[in-house]
């Protein structure tokens, strides 16, 4: 990130500069078709103003990737027991419908599958770690990952309008998945 300091005006223009990456990202479906050209025509911008928030396109895509994660993974929150990791589910499903657009947009891309990769294991670690002083279970790590590789297809699959279930059939069905396998 080239800004340290943000300011009101230099927020609004990063957000549209998202924003628009957004929508180009939902059109092109991959990040390297993205030219920096068309995002400040796009978004009626000056190049000299791109870059003096970002340095290239990828690090625009960046720059979505952490806060995204840092949205639905509520940051350094540390997981403790089964109920903090329904609260999990509960707040991961509200931040989806909170920003249900922008995701959709995002996840339309085929370069989405490795930010799912990343939220996959952020999210794995700290199911792990809320699990693991109560499962003596050498399988542990590969039920979580069998899980969430599930649940993320499924949320996949909502966002590409390949899902006939809602955000909400997903979470009902997300805890039920995690009390078959985890009890």
């Amino acid at each position: 990130m080239k800004v340290r300091c943000l300011n009101s005006s230099s927020i609004k223009t990063r957000n549209l500069i998202k924003k628009t990456f957004a929508e180009l990202i939902n059109e092109k479906k991959q990040l390297n078709k993205i030219t920096v050209t068309q995002l400040i025509k796009r978004a009626n911008l000056n190049r000299s103003t791109f870059y003096t928030h970002y340095d290239n396109i990828y690090e625009v895509a960046h720059d979505y990737e952490l806060q995204t994660i840092d949205l639905l993974c509520n940051g350094n929150l540390k997981l403790h027991s089964k109920q903090d990791i329904m609260d999990y589910f509960d707040n991961i499903i509200q931040c989806l419908k909170e920003n249900e657009e922008t995701y959709k947009l995002l996840l339309s891309a085929n370069d989405s599958l490795l930010f799912l990769e990343k939220l996959k294991k952020i999210a794995g670690y700290k199911i792990y770690d809320a699990l693991k002083d109560d499962y003596n279970d050498k399988y542990l790590k590969l039920n979580i990952s069998f899980f969430l590789n599930g649940v993320l297809m499924e949320v996949l699959k909502y966002f590409r309008n390949e899902s006939v279930y809602s955000l909400d059939d997903l979470l009902i069905n997300m805890k039920k998945w995690f009390e078959k396998i985890f009890n």
